[in-house]
């Protein structure tokens, strides 16, 4: 089984994360959280601090099966060697999420020229040459896939989960989470 990466930085935004990790789990994916500060120990948009699996510099990119940009902040957009890895990596047609304020990452490499996609609110001027659904939760277009923000991270998980397991498996997990 690859291994799904959910990058962490400074400020990033504790319920798109976190939930994120927590859905795909469930799942009974591999998944791993990487630290992009040289510290394991992250402290998010609401002062959490969380302990990430790895340091960047310890992944092993080469295993992933998805890269997975949570938001709440614009530093993801300052890690040169993240951002090499994100556009090597969508650009072999693998798998890409980004959500809330992220897509602005994929945007700024190019990755969405052309391709539908969603953000936060106020931060559609950076996902440049993107076809904005900015009223969808979560917009799949491609091998990259965007969601909207903290409130909707649910949904952006379990998609995620139905792209890797199928939707039976998206359904089961939405069943124990007692979400439709």
């Amino acid at each position: 089984m690859k291994t799904i990466f959910v990058f962490l930085t400074t400020g990033f935004e504790e319920i798109e994360a976190v939930a994120t990790v927590d859905v795909l789990r469930r799942a009974g994916l591999d998944v791993k959280t990487v630290s992009l500060t040289g510290n394991k120990q992250v402290v998010a948009s609401h002062g959490v601090t969380v302990v990430a699996d790895l340091l960047f510099e310890e992944a092993d990119f080469l295993q992933a099966e998805m890269l997975v940009l949570p938001g709440g902040t614009t530093k993801f957009n300052e890690h040169d060697g993240m951002k090499k890895e994100v556009l090597a990596f969508a650009n072999k047609g693998e798998k890409v999420a980004a959500i809330c304020a992220s897509p602005m990452v994929l945007g700024g490499l190019g990755l969405l020229n052309g391709k539908n996609a969603t953000c936060y609110p106020g931060f559609k001027q950076y996902l440049k040459g993107a076809i904005l659904q900015t009223d969808k939760a979560v917009v799949v277009d491609g091998n990259i896939t965007t969601g909207r923000g903290p409130g909707l991270t649910i949904d952006f998980a379990l998609k995620l989960v139905e792209l890797i397991a199928g939707k039976e498996k998206r359904d089961t997990v939405a069943a124990g989470l007692l979400v439709k």
